[in-house]
């Protein structure tokens, strides 16, 4: 596996002065940082003044890199100086124990392929006996001020900033623990590629029965001195194909080269399956979905012109398509169909929205099944049966995909009351 300490270190721009009510990030990977930060540092450590310094714009750019989070704070002195955290890298054999863990859960597996860090890869963490968010004492802080607190407002500043960057990017989790995303790939992918091999290894000779019966065959020595037979006559050639503007087959070249493409991609997810890095197979598709599919993914414009004179339902064809864009078949499944979640799906959304607004008012969406609607702003929340939040944009009446999923409904709301 690829050394982890040679992973570069990466730079972000410094966060404005927010207003007062800018509290914790919102997506789960970053307010379980916070809840491990706070309750990794002692009963003193309030993190109220670290989070107005946090809002304050007074620390600058910020550097996340193995083992270490850093910033400069810009306050009335004449120089500034350094706000670091440290947190212990974990070396090779627990990164290796950690992906063996993850290999053997293919949803997991699955979703950090797909460029996802699932909340549940801290089960796979327990089970390998270490952890990627930060334990008791394990996070250090130090820094250049001269306030007595330890940590001082300063630091808890800092790590409540990387909260906010685990919003956007959850794998710098992974970096500061010693491995950049693509190491982190990489080595998931050696180890499944190295169990697939085990998997289809011979078995040993030594476990072949000693009287199992052999092939017949011709030693060389009389194969080699055997006659030379003649080879047949060649067939004739056949008749030259009369040249006509249609092509033979009745199929242009380039629907030919879409169905290869098409059907190679459809290739990949059986393989994803048989190797175990998908929990099932692709789905069969109806006529309709499959029209969806090839609308949202063809490159060429025509295409999806034509579907829609073709599938007998063109005032949806396109919105159908923005939702299969958005999240796949799953995706044309909430546009489609609304159903009626458990009490306990219902509860968990309103404990992550609250969550997710400590500081401020949240807007109170109206429920309807499987709906969560702000009618005043024009935005909609819609749950999947895969439990991920899909987000919704009014449109002259007409509600339409607006993005990607996500499992925590705060951060699908948070973006599109920002967007």
């Amino acid at each position: 596996m690829s050394d982890g300490h040679d992973e570069r270190a990466r730079g972000f721009a410094a966060f404005p002065a927010h207003r007062a009510d800018r509290g914790r990030g919102r997506s789960w990977w970053s307010r379980a940082w916070a809840e491990a930060v706070e309750d990794g540092w002692p009963a003193g450590a309030t993190p109220r003044k670290g989070q107005a310094v946090a809002r304050s714009g007074l620390l600058g750019p910020l550097t996340v890199g193995p083992g270490h989070i850093a910033a400069q704070v810009y306050e009335e002195v004449d120089e500034p100086y350094t706000v670091a955290l440290a947190l212990p890298e974990l070396d090779n054999e627990q990164w290796n124990a950690l992906w063996e863990r993850v290999a053997d859960r293919p949803a997991q597996t699955a979703a950090l392929l797909a460029g996802e860090l699932p909340p549940d890869l801290l089960e796979a963490a327990e089970d390998a006996r270490l952890g990627l968010l930060p334990g008791y004492g394990e996070l250090d802080a130090d820094c250049g001020c001269e306030a007595p607190d330890h940590p001082c407002a300063h630091a808890v500043a800092l790590a409540w900033q990387f909260s906010w960057l685990l919003d956007e990017d959850p794998g710098l989790l992974l970096l500061v623990r010693g491995r950049g995303w693509g190491t982190a790939l990489e080595e998931l992918r050696s180890v499944l590629f190295l169990r697939a091999l085990n998997e289809d290894e011979p078995a040993d000779e030594d476990t072949v029965p000693s009287d199992a019966p052999t092939a017949e065959g011709t030693p060389p020595a009389e194969a080699y001195a055997l006659p030379r037979v003649p080879l047949p006559d060649l067939p004739p050639l056949p008749a030259p194909v009369e040249d006509t503007a249609e092509p033979v087959t009745g199929i242009e070249a380039d629907p030919l080269e879409r169905l290869v493409a098409d059907a190679a991609a459809r290739a990949a997810g059986l393989l994803a399956y048989v190797l175990g890095t998908a929990d099932a197979p692709p789905p069969p598709l109806d006529r309709w979905q499959d029209t969806v599919r090839i609308a949202a993914t063809h490159p060429d414009p025509w295409v999806p012109a034509r579907l829609r004179d073709a599938c007998g339902r063109p005032d949806e064809l396109d919105r159908a398509a923005e939702a299969w864009r958005c999240g796949g078949a799953e995706g044309l499944r909430v546009l489609e169909e609304t159903w009626q979640p458990d009490a306990s799906a219902v509860t968990r959304a309103r404990t992550s929205l609250s969550t997710g607004w400590e500081d401020e008012t949240l807007p109170a969406p109206v429920l309807g099944d499987n709906h969560w609607t702000l009618p005043a702003r024009g935005l909609q929340l819609r749950y999947g049966r895969d439990a991920r939040w899909y987000p919704y944009r009014d449109r002259s009446g007409t509600w339409w995909p607006a993005g990607p999923p996500t499992h925590d409904p705060a951060l699908a709301l948070s973006e599109l009351l920002e967007g």
